[in-house]
């Protein structure tokens, strides 16, 4: 396994923060192994609750994280977690804060200087009678993290300083951040012990890309991409089409959905101009409606091209573009959600230097910013 600071052979930051990954995934994983005792001082009790909300939340694509991996969380836990973005929670807080139910806000966040994720901590404590705090963050200068400091009902984890991507695009802070929230909650599953197959397949996938500008998903001249996935895949899906607007600076357009949902009106911006990938989920019942959408899209023969990533073979899979991804044949959904991240960043990057974009800053006239600006936060009354 390389170290953290991988060789970028486009001499970007943006390709060294993909690439530093793998190295970047198994270091975190061994700070929170040092850092388990007092993990567990602080969620035990709370974890205890009965009554207890988990909500994970961040603002952009620190959102998607929980989108991702609260429903499988949700599920193998028997806890009551959901996903909402700091961007809802401070528009309609009541929508989504119940005052008289324990909460832990658990917040994802590159900088934690996004105005939304400040003001989503400052609104849970003021609406919530009982309420707690689990930080997630890339920046110990940050504003999230240095006032978690200072609160005695907030637990701040800091990943690797090298996940404080310096590009414009959140690449290794996302998935480093998605990663140490698996690993508290369901550390059995996800440890440095159980996920080195993941950063051993991912690290195999990087290998043997030794020119991102090549491109992962074929050389045509696309003008939009349909990223597909279901359950907690739709959610990188969307963090996957949301990677293409922001490196290409919204000159290739990005759409995503599920492939149940995208029969339902989305399937009509197919045409011989636009790549879709599918992501095929490893469950065995979610996989057959994967699979129906794949051979459908085939069938009809309008997009340029329909192209499946999967860890598993199938018949459907290899009768067009597909991608097979390298020992991951027993992975699970959450662990397959890393290899899919990968192949869109990649992609997305490679697309940006297509356009003659820099993708470290693909925003020539600053409309949109790597911390987002013009955000007027105003104060919560009842």
């Amino acid at each position: 396994m390389p170290g953290a600071n991988a060789v970028s052979v486009t001499g970007t930051w943006t390709e060294e923060e993909i690439r530093q990954q793998p190295a970047s995934w198994l270091t975190t994983l061994t700070n929170i192994d040092n850092r388990r005792q007092q993990l567990d001082a602080f969620l035990t009790p709370l974890l205890a609750k009965d009554n207890l909300r988990i909500v994970l939340t961040g603002a952009g694509t620190s959102a998607f994280i929980g989108d991702m991996i609260a429903p499988w969380l949700a599920r193998c836990s028997a806890k009551n977690f959901s996903a909402v973005a700091t961007t809802d929670l401070v528009t309609n807080p009541l929508d989504y804060l119940q005052v008289a139910q324990p909460l832990l806000l658990v917040s994802f966040a590159r900088s934690g200087n996004s105005p939304e994720s400040v003001a989503a901590v400052a609104l849970a404590n003021q609406l919530v009678t009982e309420c707690y705090h689990l930080v997630i963050t890339c920046n110990e200068a940050g504003s999230l993290y240095t006032n978690a400091q200072r609160c005695g009902n907030t637990f701040a984890l800091l990943m690797p300083p090298e996940t404080h991507d310096r590009g414009f695009a959140m690449t290794s802070s996302i998935s480093t951040m998605m990663l140490s929230c698996l690993a508290v909650f369901a550390g059995e599953a996800f440890n440095r012990r159980t996920f080195s197959a993941v950063a051993d397949s991912c690290q195999t996938l990087l290998q043997g890309l030794d020119d991102f500008r090549q491109g992962v998903f074929g050389e045509l001249p696309w003008k939009r991409v349909v990223y597909l996935g279901s359950g907690g895949l739709q959610a990188v899906a969307r963090e996957s089409a949301l990677k293409v607007l922001e490196l290409t600076a919204g000159k290739l357009a990005a759409f995503y959905d599920s492939p149940t949902g995208f029969r339902h009106g989305p399937k009509s911006l197919v045409n011989n101009e636009t790549l879709v990938v599918v992501f095929i989920s490893s469950d065995p019942y979610t996989r057959r409606y994967d699979l129906d959408l794949l051979a459908e899209l085939r069938r009809d023969d309008l997009a340029m091209r329909v192209l499946a990533i999967s860890a598993q073979s199938d018949e459907v899979i290899v009768a067009g573009p597909h991608i097979l991804l390298p020992q991951a044949q027993e992975f699970n959904d959450p662990q397959l959600a890393f290899c899919f991240l990968l192949y869109a960043q990649i992609f997305a990057l490679a697309e940006s230097l297509k356009a003659g974009i820099t993708p470290d800053s693909p925003s020539a006239n600053g409309t949109v910013n790597r911390v987002v600006q013009g955000v007027v936060i105003h104060p919560w009354q009842a």
